[in-house]
């Protein structure tokens, strides 16, 4: 085609496309912009030098984010918007904040006035709709008191500790008795009396600490188990089972490390909700990076956690061995919920089956439960030991 014919097809292509919009206009079929509703502002104070307002709108915002002296304010003008009725609001007052005011400017965008107590540091982010959750603004305002995070991995993290914890997860409880075995064995008192006794052999170690999720008889939803551990900073997480099969032959003890389907499952909700997890217990900060940078720093985080807990699986398991028969030698890995903290070494060990009555007998005798709680903290300690070389 010569350069004629080219010029003469690009033409024809742009008449037609104002010819297009000539008609439109002509004929009063102009499309109006529809202004952005601002449907809600909900206040929250996650610590004393923290304040966070999330905005409720109808849509996807453009937005201007700057901050005043004199007094201090911070200012955010949304760009296309309209109040409705979202800054009658309980109460405005935080630590931070001593009121929430609002002005329509003549452009039509809709300015938001943060009146501070003292110097702030804001930042922000948007999210997109998610479930019964519609379009979100999130400004969070840091006290200049407040430390920046650092984002650092698992590995790095371990090795400037001074001291060690871990936190064992005594098995179901309460409501909840697990598996039982022919004789009435509940695996919820088993499960306690192990994981006690992994935590005084743990105390009496220097260096190390250990506390429980439950020290009684009591239910606790497997999301709150891994919460006890994230909220203590723990190292490692150790949840402690006791298997059942239909066959009573089937006998052994297994760990089970997170698998990658369900680190990816947890990665996703973590993202989706990172308006409730932007700061996920001060080693991985969300609140100012989109959905893609989020869910690679957790994916990062999650594979390097995968991995340890892995190599701890593998030296317990070796431990273990040592006293009692295997169900299978190599760390098995699945979607369990209390594996799926995204920034902790997390591993759930079946110690025997409840089902075969042979293992029923050991598991009911405190001298065997009492080589199982040393062999796994063996394990840990040589695991740790490892990390540090």
């Amino acid at each position: 085609m010569d350069s004629f014919a080219i010029a003469r097809r690009l033409f024809l292509k742009r008449l037609a496309r104002y010819g297009a919009t000539a008609a439109l206009l002509t004929s009063g079929h102009v499309f109006a912009r529809t202004k952005v509703a601002l449907n809600g502002i909900r206040i929250s104070q996650p610590s004393e030098e923290h304040t966070r307002i999330v905005f409720d709108l109808s849509s996807e915002v453009k937005y201007k984010l700057f901050s005043l002296n004199n007094p201090p304010r911070v200012v955010v003008d949304l760009k296309w918007t309209f109040e409705n009725n979202a800054l009658f609001v309980s109460s405005k007052k935080t630590s931070l904040m001593l009121d929430l005011r609002s002005a329509n400017k003549s452009s039509g965008d809709l300015r938001v006035v943060f009146d501070l107590k003292r110097k702030v540091k804001p930042s922000s982010f948007s999210l997109q709709p998610d479930g019964n959750l519609g379009h979100r603004l999130v400004v969070n305002l840091h006290g200049k008191n407040s430390s920046p995070k650092k984002i650092t991995t698992s590995l790095q993290q371990h090795k400037l500790k001074k001291q060690y914890l871990i936190t064992v997860d005594a098995g179901h409880g309460g409501r909840d008795p697990g598996a039982v075995g022919k004789k009435g064995t509940r695996e919820k008192d088993i499960t306690l009396a192990v994981a006690k006794k992994i935590r005084v052999l743990i105390n009496r170690t220097p260096g190390y600490r250990a506390i429980l999720t439950r020290d009684s008889d009591r239910y606790i939803a497997l999301r709150n188990r891994v919460k006890i551990a994230r909220d203590n900073r723990s190292d490692l997480f150790l949840s402690i089972h006791a298997n059942s099969f239909k066959s009573s032959k089937v006998e052994g003890g297994s760990v089970y490390a997170l698998s990658l389907r369900g680190a990816s499952s947890e990665e996703a909700k973590l993202v989706a909700e990172k308006e409730n997890a932007s700061d996920l217990f001060g080693r991985i900060s969300l609140d100012d990076k989109d959905d893609m940078l989020a869910s690679v720093l957790l994916n990062l985080s999650q594979t390097a956690a995968i991995q340890d807990s892995l190599e701890l699986g593998s030296v317990i398991l070796k431990q273990m061995g040592k006293i009692s028969k295997l169900n299978n030698n190599k760390v098995q890995q699945a979607g369990f919920a209390v594996l799926k903290a995204p920034d902790m070494s997390s591993i759930l060990i079946e110690t025997a089956f409840l089902s075969n009555p042979k293992e029923e007998r050991k598991l009911r005798s405190n001298k065997h439960q009492q080589k199982l709680a040393r062999a796994i903290v063996s394990g840990i300690k040589v695991h740790l030991k490892n990390r540090q070389a």
